[in-house]
């Protein structure tokens, strides 16, 4: 059983999101090096459960709370766990109305998503963007992100996963298996941008000068960049943080029924190795889980 600090809560985990970052930390990328001197290290950031301790200085959550977070990244989060202790600042009240999977879907990922485009991009109503891999984690939240904050969407994904792009909330699709986007589209205010290296430059031929492309990889050459200032476009990276006042948003937009998880498939905890190998596949739509 953790131990909790005095602004920490124990979280008993019901739910817990894999993400890719998850897969290639495990592989000794990502937050590997971050991370190396911690032994055991045990993965996972995204959960949701039910409080079962509170520490002295917690005021804001009490036993028997439902609650959902990333917690502490970019540090230890040690996620994959039957209990979890969770810093009072980097989680939310889960919402009646959803699951503990859809809620713990809903953390790195949605989070992701609201920080980029919320509080950096400051998409709003008229402006017209891109989100390539718009099926994905972040993007299916991207996409309905976006579309709240009044934007006018382009989804890129695979031809067979148009219907759900559209579903979510694009105002049109793009397969990027049939087309190129930079063929069709001109003039952005911003791309959302899920590869980096050459991808990175097609989307520069489709932002308008003083535009934004936000990478979810970090690759920016030098040449890109140098490229992008002569445009006067803005090419931005930066990685996810744990933020509480970010929950509680999203989890407003989850009880509204603005923002819906897409749970792609949903794995019990001893098969956390299969779930692993399924987001390996880089073929899944929405998000993947695993019980507890």
């Amino acid at each position: 059983m953790p131990f909790i600090l005095r602004n920490e809560v124990l979280i008993k985990v019901k739910a817990i999101g894999i993400n890719p970052v998850d897969v290639r930390t495990r592989a000794g990328s990502a937050m590997a090096g971050h991370l190396k001197d911690y032994r055991p290290l045990i993965l996972g950031w995204d959960i949701s459960g039910e409080i079962v301790a509170v520490g002295t200085d917690v005021t804001k959550f009490k036993v028997g709370d439902e609650v959902f977070g990333m917690i502490n990244f970019l540090g230890h989060g040690k996620g994959y766990a039957e209990y979890v202790a969770a810093p009072e600042e980097h989680i939310a009240i889960k919402p009646q109305s959803i699951t503990h999977e859809e809620a713990a879907a809903a953390t790195l990922a949605a989070l992701t998503a609201w920080q980029l485009l919320k509080h950096y991009a400051g998409v709003a109503k008229g402006h017209k963007i891109l989100i390539q891999a718009a099926s994905g984690g972040v993007g299916h939240y991207a996409v309905q992100i976006a579309k709240h904050l009044g934007a006018y969407v382009i989804g890129v994904s695979s031809t067979k996963n148009r219907d759900f792009v559209l579903d979510i909330g694009a105002d049109r699709h793009i397969g990027y298996d049939r087309q190129y986007f930079e063929d069709l589209v001109k003039d952005l205010d911003l791309v959302v941008d899920a590869f980096a290296f050459d991808s990175l430059y097609r989307s520069l031929k489709v932002v308008k000068p003083g535009g934004k492309i936000i990478s979810l990889l970090p690759m920016i050459s030098n040449d890109l960049k140098e490229k992008a200032r002569k445009k006067d476009v803005d090419v931005h990276y930066a990685l996810v943080k744990s933020n509480g006042e970010d929950m509680q948003a999203i989890a407003g937009l989850l009880e509204k029924g603005i923002l819906k998880s897409h749970i792609y498939k949903v794995f019990p905890f001893n098969q956390m190795g299969s779930a692993h190998l399924e987001m390996e596949t880089g073929r899944t739509v929405g998000k993947i889980v695993v019980n507890v």
